[in-house]
């Protein structure tokens, strides 16, 4: 069965009658009774989700679905408010004797309790058995019965996107190189049949350029047969098929009997195009089964013919062996000329008068080189008065979203289309990017912790819950959905983040279905509902704003002032049922000891505050599996962490050097190796401690990312010693305790075969022989080496190399120099504070594949290192100062949408 939003409703009913938890008779027996009924409602709600996507019964549906959360809300909050019960009695009775008569209380009390819980999921059952009736009675059955959108009689929705088949010649700009490429990818090549894939986010403009070069002369005079084919979501086969039948079998007998079933009409196309040349294109495609199903129809007949396919998601693309052509925003330049064609197109010689230069640059950059965007905005602009005031209305309606606009609403319909596709819980995983505020990267594996504390993650056969959240990721991004941001930040991961309209998209989806609210204290404003709240701004009047609204995931973010202990206090009593609590980057001095009250709590962060000491009863908190204390002022673990037996994920690295130094850990208690279920450990401390350490060290074996801080030649090679066992390690970081202390890298005997990050802080004797067998190394950064060689003649034999970093006189010799056919992976290139450093020599056809390069505080250096032979690059910087401008050209100019 198809997972809806009640499906971890579900698993959460499963655990409670697992769990050993004394439920009395009627309680267990009306559990299985609600389980039961939301396994009955599921399928409906699968039926409901699929009318709301075809804007079938829309508002009706919206209602349903409404009430169907509102009760999924009910039955977790009795869930949770038991394990509560239960987990605050466990900790009264462990926390000293107790009398008789409060014994005989607590019987009393517990009795009541579970009287009430039963009462309470009568209530709950009565209410899904009214909502289920009236969905029935809407005609919502289980999809397999036969239900389905598709099936509706109800006249669908202009397509916002029709405009984009239908375009005037002047209001089109052509970049003439990209869009010969294409032309030339249709019209020569293989005779063989061939597929060519254009992938973009929505509103990249694919559909337009499609049409655009299918409707070219050359195009048309090299094929005999032409057909154009809009597939979109969901699509039905038969009909589809008849539509290429009837613009590919155009004679009497080919159009005859449009009742066939789907084999009679391939068998027909197949007999039609047997013995001419065709083009074809699939212009929107979402199923990745689609082309399995459509290249029966498409005989490979040795005649060049060719294939077109539209799509946002890369893995559709992928489903056929074809030419992926990947369309990128646009630079400012083409962004620009695009604007000034269509606002401007009928005055001023389609260029931007100089009082409303500032303004349009302005709303320029705010469509962030999305053609949809630019060519919509420039479009409504055109008619309007051409002074700054009308100018001024229109910026300010893109700041704040506003779908005032009827143009702007046809965006967000565009857009919202690709969220409509997602299943559950991909979608939520989505929308968790607008609990962030606008233009916000965060990074991959803050997402992946998140998402599994907040039970969107579930195991997968024999994948961790973390590789199951890094598929869902890579399929958000194949969806092009997110972005990767570009960075070198070894240590964080890779960074994420949706474009500005897609995130209003999001914020309209988050409210849709009650999935979080931002609370804006400047402005004393709440947006939106839900169990998540992130608050910003000022703390004044939140406690009393919120009201009693049960909040499961609280986020500070951008407080402007001192966020006191007893406003903590006050917040932890109001919400004692939070699951994941974020402090980020807040004025927070620190946490009080009732934060042991959460036993909910599954993530913690208190990065870049100015706590101290993390309170004792921190070890009440036994279902916490990440705790972020990483660039605060705790320098020591109490021995209470050990008994935090599901923490999964300790990060504790604060930077002090450089803005990718370890600098300092945190010590901890001999008994940590008892967190045996620690995947993430950064950073550790190993002086003092030495050997009690790298004894506890030993017994992680679960660890893709250990880092160890404060090493010395003698617990050098124990350290060592201690990843032996470690065979899931993907990133190992190393700081030496001072730059005195040598670490010889030849005492990793361990092949790590899954490494891929390697960070190495400390002076070096030399890079070792043993460096070839790092093959799948992705990230290197050596900082403070004193490497006398060269090293780029050493690295260049790792194969998959992608980031290298060069900081504090990682080497004191003058000379870098990159040979023809080194380092053929790599995209970011740092260099950071070398000293001694003179020349840096790239041969032509060496880092063919280098995006940025960073050179920053090399007194020494005499010339800019030549980059005419890098063709990929994008990003160069000296000091800080670019230097060379993006090379990214988009494949087309679009003036109309």
């Amino acid at each position: 069965m198809e997972e809806t939003f009640l499906s971890p409703v579900i698993a959460k009913l499963i655990d409670l009658l697992a769990e050993e938890v004394k439920l009395l008779k009627g309680v267990r027996k009306q559990v299985k009774s609600l389980q039961k009924e939301l396994e009955f409602i599921q399928p409906l709600l699968k039926h409901a989700e699929a009318k709301l996507q075809s804007r079938e019964m829309r508002d009706v549906m919206q209602v349903w679905v409404k009430h169907i959360r509102e009760e999924a809300n009910r039955i977790e909050d009795i869930i949770d408010e038991n394990r509560y019960f239960v987990e605050a009695e466990k900790h009264h009775r462990q926390s000293g004797c107790i009398s008789c008569f409060h014994k005989a209380c607590g019987f009393s009390k517990k009795l009541k309790q579970r009287h009430g819980i039963a009462s309470k999921i009568r209530d709950v059952k009565y209410s899904l058995r009214e909502i289920k009736d009236r969905g029935q009675g809407y005609g919502l059955r289980p999809l397999e019965q036969g239900a389905s959108s598709t099936t509706t009689t109800v006249e669908a929705p202009i397509d916002p996107r029709l405009g984009s088949l239908f375009i005037e010649k002047d209001e089109f700009v052509e970049l003439e190189t990209e869009s010969k490429a294409l032309i030339r990818k249709l019209v020569e090549g293989s005779s063989a049949r061939s597929v060519i894939s254009l992938v973009g986010q929505g509103g990249i403009g694919k559909t337009t350029l499609a049409k655009k070069v299918y409707d070219d002369e050359i195009v048309k005079g090299r094929f005999e047969l032409h057909a154009w084919v809009t597939v979109s979501q969901p699509y039905n086969l038969k009909k589809l098929l008849r539509n290429l039948k009837s613009q590919i079998c155009t004679s009497e007998r080919g159009m005859e009997e449009t009742d066939k079933e789907a084999e009679q009409q391939i068998q027909d196309l197949r007999e039609s195009l047997e013995a001419k040349s065709y083009v074809v294109v699939f212009d929107d495609v979402w199923q990745e089964e689609f082309w399995g199903v459509i290249k029966s129809a498409l005989p490979d007949n040795n005649m060049g013919s060719r294939i077109l396919i539209t799509t946002r998601n890369v893995v559709v693309a992928n489903s056929s062996p074809c030419d992926l052509v990947q369309l990128q925003t646009w630079s400012p330049a083409f962004a620009w000329e695009l604007f000034c064609k269509k606002a401007f197109k009928s005055e001023f010689q389609c260029r931007c008068p100089q009082d409303l230069k500032n303004l349009s640059h302005e709303i320029v950059k705010r469509c962030q080189g999305l053609p949809l965007v630019i060519a919509t905005t420039a479009g409504l602009l055109s008619t309007k008065e051409k002074v700054e005031l009308e100018w001024q209305r229109v910026l300010d309606d893109l700041n704040s979203k506003s779908r005032m606009n009827s143009q702007f609403e046809s965006i967000s319909q565009i857009l919202s289309l690709s969220y409509y596709d997602l299943p559950y819980p991909l979608n939520y995983c989505f929308l968790y990017f607008g609990l962030f505020p606008e233009d916000y990267s965060i990074s991959n594996e803050r997402l992946y912790r998140l998402w599994i504390a907040e039970g969107f993650i579930q195991a997968r056969g024999e994948m961790t819950l973390e590789e199951v959240a890094e598929a869902y990721l890579n399929e958000l991004s194949q969806r092009n959905l997110v972005t990767l941001s570009q960075s070198f930040i070894v240590g964080e991961g890779k960074f994420y983040g949706v474009h500005d309209l897609m995130h209003d998209v999001i914020l309209s989806r988050a409210s849709e279905v009650c999935f979080s609210r931002t609370f804006d204290g400047n402005k004393s404003r709440f947006r939106g509902a839900g169990r998540r709240l992130r608050i910003s701004g000022s703390i004044d009047n939140v406690l009393k704003n919120v009201g009693d609204s049960p909040i499961r995931s609280l986020f500070f973010l951008d407080i402007d002032e001192q966020i006191t202990e007893s406003f903590i206090v006050t917040l932890f009593k109001k919400f004692n049922l939070l699951e994941v609590l974020d402090f980020d980057r807040v004025h927070l001095n620190i946490l009080p000891k009732e934060v042991g009250n959460l036993f909910q709590l599954k993530y913690l962060s208190l990065r870049y505050t100015k706590v101290k000491i993390l309170p004792k009863s921190v070890k009440n908190l036994r279902k916490l599996q990440s705790l972020y204390i990483r660039d605060n002022l705790i320098q020591e673990l109490h021995v209470e962490i050990n008994e935090l037996r599901n923490l999964r994920h300790l990060i504790a690295y604060s930077r002090n050097k450089s803005s990718f130094d370890y600098g300092d850990g945190v010590r901890m208690h001999e008994g940590f190796g008892n967190l045996e279920e620690l995947q993430s450990l950064a950073a550790l401390e190993a002086h003092p401690g030495g050997i009690g350490v790298v004894k506890e060290l030993k017994k992680l074996r679960k660890l893709r990312w250990l880092g160890v801080s404060k090493i010395t030649s003698e617990t050098w090679r124990g350290v060592c010693d201690s990843i032996r066992n470690m065979n899931h390690l993907q990133r190992l970081g190393f700081a030496a305790n001072d730059e005195n202390e040598v670490l010889d890298l030849e005492y990793i005997s361990s092949p790590l075969r899954f490494l891929r990050e390697l960070l190495v802080i400390g002076r070096l004797q030399n890079l070792p022989d043993t460096i070839p067998k790092f093959r799948n190394l992705r990230v290197l950064y050596l900082d403070s080496s004193w490497l006398i060689d060269d090293p780029c003649k050493c690295l260049k034999v790792l194969p998959n190399l992608e980031k290298l970093g060069l900081a504090h006189n990682a080497c004191v010799g003058e000379e870098l120099h990159f040979e023809n056919g080194d380092f053929e992976k790599l995209k970011v290139l740092w260099v950071n504070e070398m000293d001694g450093l003179k020349h840096i020599e790239i041969d032509e056809g060496a880092l063919p594949a280098l995006e940025m390069l960073r050179l920053f505080k090399c007194p020494l250096l005499k010339e800019i290192p030549s980059v005419k032979h890098l063709t990929k690059l994008k990003h160069f910087e000296i000091d800080g100062r670019s230097v060379l401008k993006s090379q990214v050209k988009p494949f087309y100019c679009l003036v109309h949408v």
